[in-house]
């Protein structure tokens, strides 16, 4: 299965944020969504960064009392590791695996087109798994 049909299924609408945001209005955007991740982008298109939920608590520390109103910016990771809607399952799995991420950005020539969770990639291989088991009983059955 491919990244695309996860899209197809769930939709292309990604959350964003912009770089100049607070990570309160992060926060806030976070808990209003209900999401652990959100792209850092200024015009919604472009991808600058990323932030989850874990970025926010290991930044914490560092801020100390004045976190909340730090800049989006200050704390995004800017590396975003991304897939293409051609990737299959199983290689997300191995790049959020060996990443250890838990979102992961769809883009085609550096525009963003969806973001699939890890949530998303285990569901899809379930899916995967159950359509195989069916295969092999009505295979088995019919010989």
């Amino acid at each position: 299965m491919q990244v695309q049909s996860i899209l197809n299924a769930k939709g292309t609408e990604v959350t964003t944020v912009s770089p100049d945001a607070t990570v309160r209005d992060l926060a806030t955007l976070l808990r209003e969504n209900k999401i652990g991740a959100v792209v850092v982008s200024s015009n919604g298109a472009s991808l600058e960064g990323i932030v989850s939920e874990r970025d926010i608590v290991r930044q914490l520390t560092d801020f100390g009392p004045k976190f909340l109103s730090v800049k989006v910016r200050e704390i995004m990771t800017r590396d975003v590791v991304t897939c293409s809607p051609t990737d299959t399952v199983d290689n997300c799995m191995e790049i959020m695996t060996g990443s250890r991420i838990r979102h992961l950005p769809v883009a085609v020539d550096g525009k963003l087109t969806g973001l699939v969770s890890i949530g998303d990639i285990v569901k899809a291989k379930m899916d995967e798994i159950l359509v195989e088991a069916e295969s092999l009983k009505q295979y088995i059955a019919s010989g």
